[in-house]
């Protein structure tokens, strides 16, 4: 009997968007089991230098509720082999605008030492958390978007959203 072929797709799943739900789409057509790693707050804020917009437990509940993703895990630290060991994976899955980074070709050579593949998927340029986290910044908030949710904002001071 064949073992079920584990596939890890790690991502911060910031601002859920088609870009997300392409990869986890392909990841799961690809293996029989798909495991979403989400990256914590803290270590998003510490690899990206800014913390995602949605919280963890928000950005967890999307991908847990994917149709594609079959289990998701939290990921605490940078090691992938560590996240490997735990999961037991045997293929993980990227967008492609990470191939060719440094940090991708050293995770590579490393993956293939221990036998597991890594498969790119074409990056969707037109939608990205990036350009939708820019298109945010630009918005007039009342409170800077790292710092939304830290405190319970007064509402009564805020500008309706129709003016008549």
């Amino acid at each position: 009997m064949e073992a079920a072929l584990i596939g890890y797709a790690p991502g911060v799943w910031d601002l859920f968007h088609i870009g997300h739900l392409n990869i986890l789409r392909q990841a799961r057509r690809r293996c029989d089991r798909l495991v979403a790693g989400v990256v914590s707050d803290e270590l998003a804020g510490r690899v990206k230098g800014r913390r995602p917009v949605i919280p963890l437990a928000e950005r967890l509940e999307i991908v847990r509720s994917m149709r594609h993703v079959d289990d998701v895990v939290v990921e605490t630290h940078e090691d992938k082999l560590r996240t490997w060991r735990q999961v037991g994976f045997h293929v993980v899955f990227k967008g492609d605008d990470w191939k060719g980074t440094p940090t991708w070709e050293n995770l590579e050579r490393r993956f293939a030492d221990v036998g597991v593949d890594v498969v790119y998927f074409p990056y969707t340029v037109h939608t990205s958390s990036t350009l939708l986290r820019g298109a945010l910044e630009l918005m007039q908030f009342p409170v800077p978007l790292h710092r939304e949710g830290d405190e319970e904002q007064d509402m009564s001071q805020q500008q309706p959203a129709v003016q008549n």
